[in-house]
């Protein structure tokens, strides 16, 4: 863990992974955290759903600010999407809003799910769901359709580079076809969305009735803690900046420059990327440096005191 001192006690800062249980928002994480941390400066990258479960990225201190960063990587989910039934929000959570006819269900075909599945595999337009956290004039979705009013989203291009389904249950008593998927897709993709379309491609509806997050980028849920307590484990700043966007190791003379807001003159090719991290000789973090012409300039500066 590293941290920085702040009177007399050491203020913990890092990435930390958490396992998030079903049933708690991801706010509810974060408060959790900070009562545990005893720091208010703490947040999340990428909102899970109550229901949903799985891979929750915090930052916590200064590495709150590495978060941007974080949030716009490619993720991977295991989820469970039923077929024969539609939802007001997509999910088990919301109300029933319509249900197909048993002889129906029975008649789509395993082959007639696959060509669904391969509509919803690669670029895409996708308009989430109205029960989504997008912000309308500055309110959520999911606040807005709660209290009864219209909510309109524009669709939006996503990619979802694998959506495989590994096993097809049929309920002829309940009408049901239940599908175990797994998703692999960028920053952005609804999950939801995804299981509400491939019902309508059956022509039968479909929801979401279980979503678990596994991976985030670099990051997997096999490695994150499965409860927040005061020993939640924080990955070092520098390591989680070097494996989400590389590193330039850089001397004590250009950490200097750069936390005074100077540049690195001609420097642009020693990063292959737009950007990169910068990395001092003690293995701090100075920051996120990215190219300008023929020279790298800092986009942002970690705190001096990195411990």
């Amino acid at each position: 863990m590293s941290a920085s001192t702040a009177g007399e006690r050491s203020v913990p800062r890092g990435i930390a992974l958490v396992d998030k249980p079903g049933g708690m928002t991801s706010h509810d994480v974060v408060a959790r955290a900070r009562r545990a941390l005893d720091i208010r400066k703490i947040g999340h990258a990428g909102t899970l759903d109550p229901m949903a479960t799985g891979l929750l990225v915090l930052g916590v201190g200064s590495a709150t600010r590495l978060l941007t960063f974080i949030v716009g990587l490619d993720k991977t989910y295991e989820a469970t999407i039923r077929l024969g039934v539609s939802t007001d929000s997509d999910d088990a959570d919301g109300a029933e809003t319509a249900r197909a006819s048993a002889e129906v269900v029975a008649a789509v075909s395993d082959d007639a799910i696959a060509a669904g599945v391969a509509t919803l595999t690669g670029r895409i337009s996708q308009v989430p769901s109205r029960v989504s956290a997008i912000k309308i004039g500055g309110k959520r979705a999911y606040d807005l359709a709660r209290s009864g009013q219209d909510v309109e989203l524009a669709a939006r291009e996503v990619t979802v580079s694998r959506f495989a389904v590994s096993r097809v249950r049929r309920d002829a008593d309940a009408g049901t076809i239940d599908l175990d998927v797994s998703v692999d897709c960028s920053s952005g993709t609804y999950i939801r969305a995804l299981a509400r379309d491939l019902g309508a491609h059956a022509g039968i509806g479909g929801h979401l009735t279980a979503l678990r997050r596994t991976r985030i980028g670099p990051f997997a849920v096999a490695d994150a803690a499965t409860d927040v307590t005061a020993d939640l484990p924080l990955l070092d700043e520098a390591d989680v900046a070097r494996r989400v966007l590389g590193a330039l190791e850089v001397s004590s003379d250009e950490a200097r420059d750069l936390r005074h807001g100077k540049r690195l003159l001609g420097a642009a090719d020693r990063i292959p990327g737009p950007i990169s991290a910068a990395i001092d000789p003690s293995g701090r973090l100075v920051g996120i440096l990215e190219r300008r012409g023929s020279d790298l300039k800092s986009l942002m500066n970690m705190p001096e005191e990195a411990g």
